[in-house]
């Protein structure tokens, strides 16, 4: 069965970190590019970043940059997002997906995605 999984998210107090995982099982995911998505309640689904099969390439959304880091390990068929200085507007449900191709802008469609893990930033 194809599928990815996240992992990671959960409650964290404004300032903190987490890091959220993306697991994909079915497929070998170094073939894929990988982009994270948040989704909040009310709001439309954004765009939080991208990285190419390689991970050599990445892209940030405007919101997330030089707070984020997003990464793989392909060896263990795995990307990350590791998230620090966390706002309470970056509470939202997190996605990965993934798809054949890399594109700088990040958004569009993917073959694959997974079903969320929920951030929560909240004193």
């Amino acid at each position: 069965q194809l599928q990815l999984v996240e992992s990671g998210g959960g409650l964290v107090q404004p300032g903190g970190s987490l890091r959220l995982s993306c697991a994909a099982s079915g497929f070998t995911l170094a073939a894929y590019s990988i982009g994270w998505f948040r989704h909040a309640p009310g709001k439309e689904r954004e765009v939080v970043s991208c990285i190419s099969g390689s991970g050599f390439s990445m892209n940030y959304a405007d919101s997330v940059k030089g707070r984020f880091t997003i990464s793989r390990d392909n060896a263990k068929n795995t990307a990350y997002l590791q998230m620090n200085s966390l706002k309470p507007e970056d509470t939202a449900n997190y996605y990965c997906a993934a798809r054949r191709f890399y594109s700088v802008m990040c958004d569009g469609e993917y073959d694959y995605w997974g079903q969320g893990t929920q951030v929560t930033v909240s004193s």
